[in-house]
């Protein structure tokens, strides 16, 4: 199959993934990205120039002075329509496991999202919120403090995120130390008799 046909194919499933998100039928939107994401292994930015795609934020080249290397890390850096859908497709698994409640596939995939762009506005969101469904408060608190710096005109709904987290941690905390509480004392009782 050549680089356009597996490029058309990875699209088509993606938005097919987008519509079954939409319909709220996660299981049909995880298999269609997850196959999305196998017609998309191997494109890399050779394969798309070689049809006539070239990347969306590439500059024209300049000749400031740049060695050779720094030329090639420049190039490494372009993001392509490959990695641009890599991000979208990770982030909104990411949306699906949050959905599904499986927070740990939920922050794996928010990773590597993140990991394509790290100024991905939803794939941090879907990663704080999902450490705080773990219980990770302190670890979530430090994603949702960095959105709000790289996402300043939203600070009053992640705050408001932050408040509800942080209420959940108080009660849970508040309930351990009664645990705890009622466990030592019941063993000062049986020491002291």
């Amino acid at each position: 199959m050549d680089t356009k046909s597996k490029l058309d194919i990875a699209t088509q499933k993606k938005q097919s993934g987008d519509q079954a998100f939409k319909a709220g039928d996660m299981p049909a939107a995880l298999r269609n990205y997850h196959e999305s994401l196998m017609y998309l292994q191997g494109l890399d930015k050779n394969a798309l120039e070689s049809i006539g795609i070239k990347s969306p934020n590439a500059a024209p080249p300049a000749d400031d002075g740049q060695t050779d290397e720094q030329k090639d890390a420049e190039k490494k850096k372009e993001k392509t329509i490959v990695d641009e859908m890599l991000e979208k497709i990770y982030s909104n698994m990411a949306a699906c496991q949050i959905k599904n409640k499986k927070w740990d596939r939920a922050i794996e995939c928010a990773n590597k999202a993140l990991a394509k762009n790290e100024d991905n506005h939803k794939a941090l969101y879907r990663k704080a919120k999902a450490l705080a469904e773990q219980g990770f408060f302190d670890k979530s608190k430090k994603v949702f403090e960095e959105l709000k710096k790289k996402n300043p005109k939203d600070t009053a709904s992640i705050d408001t995120e932050i408040a509800h987290y942080k209420r959940i941690d108080d009660e849970k905390e508040k309930a351990n130390s009664k645990k705890l509480k009622g466990f030592l004392n019941k063993k000062s009782l049986e020491t002291d008799a």
